[in-house]
């Protein structure tokens, strides 16, 4: 059988088939048209590397959801260079008002807009009492129409981006089948919260799920508990664990670095760096966002332990 040719006789590339069938590729979501905005609430003191890592998060929302209109205010911002989430939130509201007025205007036959203007996530990897009172209150003192999801964790891929960061800081082992020995490998793991106890609890099964990846044991202690931290290391180490390391259960803007070094060094270990912008931590915004929104096909899932 003879193949295409193109000019000079040479072979053209022919498009591929769809695959039919149930395993064809799925055709890739783009967020609804009119769909509400994704406000991420970012906690703690405005900072330009705080900025930075909201930025990479909702980078990271965007391209997996094309057409997403993502934006972020800050707990304590300033309404200047880092707007606060009741500023951002009457924006939206404006902005959507903007948008329809002028769809009439130019004789357009378009509905009254309704529903929330924006489902806001806050950037927080587990519950915490007091940041969470203050997005809700920031929501109610807006005044708009917006629904407020919970927490990012628990969740396996917050287990796979503790591992990530343990890795990167020498502290665990990054592949089974490749890295079989690192010399400086923790065989006990402090998972660092903030929150409380409830926040504890939360850690506790995500920490579940790091255990399963590192076969060491680890323990979830809270930053904002004095003593806990102690505790916790001196229990790890009367039951067998030797070289222990803290891995922060924290995204970064929530709490002062300096107080994750002070945790490390009561503890007597190193300390790996809070999870930060890890891919995981956009995708994991974005699904809370969706799934808000009904329009979620399906939850990121966990990569399998390695």
């Amino acid at each position: 059988m003879s193949s295409p040719t193109g000019p000079a006789g040479l072979p053209v590339r022919m498009p591929r088939p769809r695959q039919p069938g149930r395993h064809r590729r799925p055709e890739p979501m783009a967020a609804p048209e009119g769909a509400p905005a994704l406000v991420l609430a970012v906690p703690g003191a405005p900072s330009a590397a705080t900025r930075g890592l909201a930025e990479e998060v909702v980078s990271i929302a965007r391209s997996e959801l094309p057409g997403l209109d993502a934006r972020i205010g800050y707990l304590d911002g300033d309404d200047t260079e880092y707007p606060t989430l009741q500023s951002v939130l009457a924006r939206c509201a404006d902005e959507r008002t903007a948008r329809y007025e002028q769809a009439r205007a130019a004789g357009l036959d378009v509905r009254e807009p309704d529903g929330p203007v924006a489902v806001v996530v806050p950037l927080l990897a587990g519950p915490d009492s007091a940041l969470l009172r203050q997005v809700r209150q920031a929501v109610m003192e807006s005044r708009i129409a917006a629904d407020l999801t919970d927490v990012l964790g628990p969740h396996p891929l917050l287990a796979e981006a503790l591992h990530v960061r343990l890795s990167e800081a020498g502290l665990a082992r990054a592949d089974r089948a490749r890295l079989f020995t690192v010399a400086t490998a923790a065989d006990g793991i402090i998972l660092a919260s903030v929150g409380g106890d409830e926040a504890v609890q939360a850690a506790g099964i995500t920490g579940m799920l790091l255990a399963a990846r590192l076969a060491v044991p680890v323990m979830a202690a809270a930053l904002d508990q004095e003593g806990s931290i102690a505790s916790v290391a001196d229990q790890l180490r009367s039951s067998g664990s030797q070289q222990l390391a803290l891995a922060p259960y924290l995204i970064g803007p929530e709490i002062d670095a300096a107080l994750i070094e002070e945790a490390a060094k009561e503890a007597g270990c190193a300390a790996a760096d809070a999870l930060g912008p890890y891919p995981a931590i956009g995708k994991l915004a974005l699904a809370k966002y969706t799934t808000a929104l009904g329009i979620a096909p399906q939850q990121p899932q966990g990569a399998p332990a390695r």
